[in-house]
C-alpha cells in the first residue's frame, strides 16, 4: 500500500464532471482505491463517494492505493487530482 497527499486542482473542486473523470480513473485501474478529506475516507471508484467528500479546490486530500504497480498507478490518480479537470 502506497499513499501521497494531494491538493485538489479543479476549480469547482471534486463535484460533477472532475468527480465523474476521477472515479472513472479509480475504477478501471482495478486497484483498491481510497482517498480522505479529514476523517472522512471513500472508495475513490465510487463517483458519489468522491462526490460526498466535498473536496474544493485547494484542499488536501490523502489518497492511498493498493495493489500491483501501486506506484504508478498513485502517481497517475494524484496528478488527476491536481489538474484542473473542469477544463
Amino acid at each position: 500500500m502506497v499513499s501521497t497527499t494531494a491538493v485538489i486542482g479543479s476549480t469547482s473542486g471534486l463535484h460533477a464532471r472532475p468527480a465523474s473523470l476521477f472515479a472513472q480513473a479509480a475504477a478501471k485501474t482495478g486497484h483498491k482505491v481510497t482517498v480522505a478529506l479529514g476523517e472522512k475516507s471513500i472508495n475513490a471508484a465510487s463517483v458519489l463517494g468522491v462526490l460526498t467528500l466535498g473536496a474544493s479546490q485547494g484542499d488536501e486530500v490523502e489518497l492511498t492505493v493498493e495493489g500491483d504497480n501501486e506506484q504508478a498507478v498513485l502517481d497517475e490518480l494524484a496528478a488527476m487530482l491536481t489538474t484542473n479537470l473542469d477544463e
